[in-house]
């Protein structure tokens, strides 16, 4: 079921809404509510109904009445958030069931809110109004991140530019790979003479003018038309030779109130071209007009005999120019850069230094002491890192790690770099620059923790049998022993008691060894047996069956979660059913007051992903990058080997998959299994 993308860019003020209702009446009521103030308003009057109009018509907020006939609201929610293109759709639930557990159900559905009827008109505009502001608002910030992104790489590629045509191909391709376009095609003037084209397909570079007519083009380009963008629904008037494609987006490349090029990229459909690929499209032409420009001064001081001082202003302007550009490369990077004087005053502040959560603005710091901006560092440690750059004039380079509200984990390289302006001896400025390494880090960790249970499973093979015939020969003994003494052989000795005792306690230490040594030999034969193709929502569902039986922790409930049609996986489903099971145990074990036991499976992309979430104590930040290693356990001694962990990230690793884990203290744990499709292993 392919479903219409979620509007981007919409007006607030006059959004679509869908209303879904059985109530003919209520509606109609709605529909009146909602047009007094502008929405455009579309009804169903079942999830059918509603499905169909979602693959025809673009949508900017669904209101869905719980009680709908066949398949009720909260399905058709679930429904919704199972589309990759429905995830950020706003979903606003109504019904007249007041309770708590419904409403619980409501939002574990997905949904955005839940409105209690009746309501009033004005609760009802308000509510709505404010969920497509916040979704506009995420709209906005998903376009921003894109753009920046896409500048920072554009920008890297044009520094390297002098000559026009590697200017069209740096544009053509940067613009082909940044949108979801089919073809795209750069035309810079030659120094004022031929153009130089490039053009991008599916199949890459196909350089030259075989897809492009460059006649239309430069007629375009004299015509009065061609002072601002244009998007062609009439293939007759495409400038791209194909007739596959349905929309043509073409804009200008103009400097200094001329057009200097031209930048045209067709879509195989309208509905591929959203607000963003525009924005992506006119910044890439007007950075293709800044290095035209370059391009062409480069051209015409190597081709002409200038005078000392038209090189000397030559010169000058390139500097300029290369400067400004260089400033704003910088803002487009994707790293927090800020820098300071002797005097720890803020002298400089970048664009990504005003994103995120701990962002300001630019012009509320420069010229601001740094301390009174950097409130949440401790003061002595941030001075004392900026004096030893001052007095060493080396770089000073640390990490940090920092966890978000999900309990997700953030890793940072922070390098403060000496400066010496105007050429002086002594360290003028001192320029931080803040990157995010978290990628980095979780990969050497997993490489790390890979060799460390290669090792163990190495040196398990080897002392294993070594060490279960003389624990089995002691617990032989013991057992003799312990018989003997029931018999009699002792008498009534006082003394038999206590060897009763001592033996009993032999034999169990000595059974809890061979149970390590057994998970140990386990650990070390693991490998992927017969892979098949697997349902993954079957096999939770197995699971939390098999868990339930087990009777483990009192007040635990458990929920299984999954859409119904969730890609299959290859695997041996023994063993991903014991992965499943030991998560799914330990976390009935992180719960002893109880509390909810969720296993969900849901599609990422390419991967199957298998959620075991608790909402038990949590797991301490200083434990969460140990609990992975052979033998590392916080359970009680006799509770637990520490090896259930490792064998469940060795059976993961085996499949192609992986295995992560975020967590807050006291709120919960979830540990995610992320396994490759079958169908992309074939």
């Amino acid at each position: 079921m392919r479903l219409m993308p979620v509007s981007t860019g919409f007006d607030t003020k006059t959004a679509t809404l869908l209303v879904v209702d059985d109530d003919a009446g209520a509606r109609e009521g709605l529909r009146n509510v909602f047009e007094s103030v502008g929405h455009r308003t579309i009804a169903a009057a079942d999830a059918p109904a509603a499905l169909r109009l979602l693959r025809k018509e673009h949508c900017d907020l669904v209101l869905l009445d719980v009680e709908l006939p066949e398949v009720d609201g909260l399905a058709l929610c679930r429904l919704l958030r199972a589309q990759p293109t429905m995830r950020q759709l706003p979903v606003l639930v109504f019904s007249a069931n007041d309770s708590e557990h419904r409403k619980v159900e409501a939002f574990s559905a997905g949904a955005d809110d839940y409105i209690v009827k009746p309501s009033t008109p004005g609760e009802l505009i308000s509510r709505v109004n404010s969920h497509l502001s916040f979704a506009q608002w995420e709209s906005d910030l998903i376009g921003s991140n894109r753009e920046l992104r896409f500048l920072a790489d554009l920008g890297r590629g044009l520094l390297q530019t002098l000559e026009p045509e590697q200017v069209a191909r740096r544009v053509a391709g940067a613009t082909f790979e940044g949108t979801n376009s089919a073809l795209c095609a750069c035309a810079v003037k030659n120094n004022g003479k031929e153009l130089a084209v490039c053009v991008f397909d599916r199949e890459g570079n196909a350089e030259g003018s075989s897809l492009i007519n460059v006649d239309r083009l430069e007629a375009w380009m004299a015509s009065s038309r061609s002072s601002t963008p244009v998007l062609l629904t009439n293939q007759r008037e495409f400038v791209l030779v194909d007739r596959r494609r349905k929309t043509e987006y073409l804009t200008p490349i103009r400097f200094g109130g001329r057009t200097v090029g031209a930048l045209a990229v067709a879509f195989d459909a309208r509905e591929d071209y959203t607000d963003i690929d525009c924005r992506l499209i006119d910044a890439a032409a007007q950075q293709a007009a800044l290095a035209a420009h370059i391009s062409s001064l480069y051209l015409a001081a190597r081709e002409s005999a200038a005078t000392l001082a038209q090189e000397v202003d030559r010169r000058t302007v390139e500097a300029e120019m290369h400067e400004r550009f260089t400033e704003a490369i910088i803002d487009s990077l994707p790293l927090s850069l800020y820098a300071i004087d002797r005097n720890y005053q803020i002298v400089a502040w970048n664009r990504n230094r005003e994103l995120g959560e701990l962002g300001m603005p630019r012009g509320e710091v420069l010229g601001r002491d740094i301390f009174d901006v950097l409130t949440k560092q401790r003061r002595e440690l941030l001075e004392s890192e900026f004096r030893q750059v001052f007095q060493t004039s080396k770089i000073h380079r640390i990490e940090q790690e920092t966890m978000t509200r999900s309990g997700d984990s953030n890793h940072w390289l922070i390098s403060k770099i000496p400066m010496r302006a105007n050429g002086d001896h002594e360290v003028s400025h001192v320029i931080t620059v803040g990157e995010n390494i978290t990628s980095r880090v979780k990969s050497e960790r997993a490489v790390a923790r890979a060799e460390k249970l290669a090792a163990v499973g190495r040196l398990a093979a080897g002392v294993v049998h070594e060490i279960n015939n003389p624990l089995a020969t002691i617990a032989a003994c013991a057992e003799s022993l312990q018989k003997r003494i029931a018999e009699g052989a002792f008498g009534d000795s006082s003394d038999a008691e206590d060897l009763r005792e001592y033996l009993g306690l032999i034999r169990d230490e000595t059974f809890r060894c061979k149970s390590i040594t057994n998970g140990l030999l386990d650990f070390s034969r693991l490998r992927v047996g017969n892979r098949v193709p697997l349902n993954v929502a079957e096999l939770i569902k197995i699971t939390a069956r098999l868990v339930t039986h087990q009777q483990r922790g009192d007040n635990v409930k458990i929920e299984v979660e999954s859409p119904i049609d969730l890609p299959l996986v290859l695997g041996d489903e023994g063993q991903l059913q014991q992965a499943v099971v030991a998560l799914a145990t330990n976390a009935i074990d992180a719960m002893p007051d109880g509390g909810t036991l969720t296993l969900r499976a849901m599609k990422a992309d390419r991967h199957v992903l298998v959620e075991i979430k608790d909402t038990g104590v949590g797991i301490s930040p200083e434990n969460l990058t140990k609990i992975f290693d052979p033998f590392f356990t916080t359970k009680d001694v006799g509770r637990g080997t520490g090896l259930g962990l490792a064998v469940c990230y060795g059976i993961v690793s085996e499949h192609g998959g992986r295995l992560d884990v975020r967590s807050n203290v006291g709120v919960g744990t979830t540990f995610t299994i992320s396994l490759p499709k079958a169908s992309d292993l074939d």
